[in-house]
């Protein structure tokens, strides 16, 4: 069990990365790089301000949800879970309720850092 937990934070914690990152840099990117786990992690689908809906090519799911542009609501298909992000400025923070973690960041430039509190680390990526 701990290990798929470890397993759905990972890709949880690089879905966010990837839908923080477009939203934030505005940028269109197609993968986030996983410093953590040495990979780019894939994704489609569409990011813009207020509503998202992405694939994961490493997971095949989907994450979706809507919101405002400083609060967004979305599901993770695959797993059957709720997250909650907030948004300001360059930072955000938010909740797993499927691991039941809290997380929060900030973006600068192509980078984003997450601190998963569940982990106690931090996570950086590439957008």
């Amino acid at each position: 069990m701990v290990a798929r937990r470890e397993k759905v934070r990972a890709e949880n914690r690089a879905a966010v990365a990837y839908i923080v990152g477009r939203l934030l840099t505005g940028k269109h990117a197609s993968s986030v790089y996983d410093y953590a786990r040495s990979v780019y992690v894939n994704f489609s689908g569409s990011v813009r301000t207020g509503h998202v809906q992405v694939f994961s090519y490493e997971t095949s799911n989907y994450v979706s949800g809507s919101g405002s542009s400083s609060s967004l609501n979305l599901f993770d298909y695959a797993h059957g879970n709720h997250l909650h992000l907030k948004l300001a400025g360059n930072q955000f923070k938010g909740f797993d309720y499927g691991t039941g973690t809290h997380f929060q960041g900030n973006v600068a430039g192509r980078g984003v850092q997450l601190f998963d509190y569940g982990e106690g680390q931090y996570f950086n990526y590439a957008i």
